[in-house]
């Protein structure tokens, strides 16, 4: 997931229990469902992070699609076919409407340190652009994260529509184009008889075990997996769900493999892992095939294409997720009045300033730490840790409905819903319970400090933090919500 999924236009909250209405609708093929969460999904970003496995970064990636994944995307179906209104309604119908906060706190908190690894990455991209040696500073990158970051909530906090189509757009310029001719220009590497930095034998189709922490760097993987549960509101457009949908999540399970493995593999190829930048993989590998070719001077235009498609999709998406706290935040008096104020354009300025003054302690970490590729695995993996918390709940939330409400009426019925949701329960705390491993990859460190930050990134921001909004809770904090609000909410 290149950024954070925000809740569909056409997804709006119906009253508890409610079908969805039997109006018209306009249907989609299920091919066009498949290319719709593809675009979604798909990102150059972690490719870096699985090309240190090499040819075993195969594997990496089907394991993760197969219980995390093809799970999220079948259940969510069901839920979202059935309850409209999204995690919140999911949750708190299935759970609690306390749970159903945690939840939608989740998606939202995990911005806080999603755009500080986002923008790490456009930071050492655009290094290549300047100047290489740039990639590994750590004052740099933290610069180069506050400047995007205030910029962006300044762009937000004006209401601006005008960047609603460059999140499609950035597919196209940071995604597709960089991708293949990644993978092309690799493949021609190898043909002019360059040898693979990475063995590429049927002996290193799994990855070499050393314990956990030599697998660790997998939890990146549910992150790029994450946001299937955005794109499931879309099962009531097609003519057939029941067959038309695993049909589509199939494919684009495929296609997005593809789109993940291959430039991975074209990494290790002419990267070695002990050289690899988790932020500045793409670029060092552009650089060198580049460099193999006489065509240097090509570097920096990809690498102002990899930027333009990143700022283009943190900018789209930058307030979405907010709003959907803010929304219900209003409704159930969940947050403070000071965190629900709107400014003159009806935007939740408060929220993004404090968000932004989080993301800016979180930038200057980046200054202290020594490796910047450790800063952006640390932030990854909170990120990462933060909305498996709200994927937990999920799953927990559609087994009771299923128990609950039999019959409420669904536009699909997930095959095997409790052991789908098993699986992928099992998986996503499988996954966050990793995350505590530092990976192997980082050599030595101090064990206990890195427990420290990602247990207090995680917990804290996960659970900490919105238990404190519930203990602290007054009448007071909730609001009645306007027309416009009540017709979105």
């Amino acid at each position: 997931m290149d950024v954070p999924a925000k809740r569909p236009a056409d997804a709006p909250a119906a009253a508890a229990g409610k079908p969805r209405s039997t109006k018209a609708v306009a249907y989609i093929s299920w091919v066009a469902l498949a290319l719709m969460t593809t675009s979604s999904v798909a990102s150059l970003r972690p490719a870096p992070t699985m090309a240190v496995y090499g040819l075993a970064s195969i594997f990496l990636y089907v394991i993760p699609a197969v219980v995390f994944l093809l799970p999220t995307a079948l259940v969510s179906a069901e839920l979202a076919s059935g309850w409209e209104g999204g995690v919140f309604k999911w949750v708190s119908e299935g759970i609690s409407k306390p749970a159903g906060f945690f939840a939608v706190w989740c998606q939202f908190a995990m911005t806080i340190f999603y755009y500080p690894s986002l923008l790490g990455f456009v930071a050492s991209t655009l290094a290549y652009v300047i100047n290489p040696d740039l990639a590994s500073s750590g004052v740099w990158t933290a610069i180069v994260i506050m400047v995007c970051y205030w910029t962006g909530v300044w762009v937000s906090s004006r209401g601006t529509s005008g960047v609603a189509g460059l999140a499609s757009g950035g597919l196209i310029i940071g995604t597709l184009i960089p991708g293949v001719l990644l993978v092309i220009l690799g493949v021609a590497f190898l043909g002019q008889g360059n040898e693979s930095a990475a063995p590429m034998t049927a002996s290193n189709l799994l990855p070499a075990w050393a314990g956990l922490s030599s697998l660790v760097l997998i939890v990146n993987n549910f992150l790029s997996y994450s946001g299937m549960e955005m794109n499931a509101v879309h099962v009531g457009s097609l003519k057939n769900p029941g067959r038309e949908f695993p049909r589509a999540m199939f494919l684009a399970m495929g296609l997005v493999l593809l789109i993940f493995i291959l430039p991975a593999l074209a990494i290790s190829w002419v990267v070695p892992a002990e050289q690899l930048s988790l932020t500045a993989g793409v670029m060092q590998a552009f650089d060198a095939v580049f460099a193999a070719f006489g065509s240097q001077w090509l570097t920096p235009i990809l690498g102002i294409m990899l930027v333009a498609a990143s700022l283009g999709g943190m900018l789209t998406w930058l307030a979405g997720p907010s709003k959907g706290l803010l929304l219900i935040s209003r409704q159930e008096g969940y947050l403070p009045p000071f965190l629900q104020r709107l400014n003159k354009h009806g935007v939740q300025q408060n929220i993004l300033v404090t968000q932004g003054l989080v993301t800016t302690l979180i930038a200057l970490a980046y200054a202290f730490i020594p490796d910047v590729s450790s800063a952006y695995w640390i932030f990854s993996v909170i990120t990462t840790q933060v909305y498996l918390i709200m994927y937990l709940l999920m799953f927990v939330a559609a087994v009771r409905l299923r128990r609950k409400h039999p019959d409420h009426p669904r536009g699909y019925r997930a095959p095997m819903l409790t052991g789908l949701c098993g699986v992928g329960f099992a998986a996503s705390l499988a996954a966050l319970l990793i995350g505590f491993v530092p990976p192997s990859q980082f050599g030595s460190g101090s064990v206990g400090l890195y427990l420290a930050v990602v247990a207090g990134g995680a917990l804290g921001l996960g659970l900490l933090v919105p238990y404190l909004f519930l203990r602290l809770r007054k009448p007071s904090w909730r609001t009645e919500p306007s027309a416009s609000e009540e017709a979105v909410a």
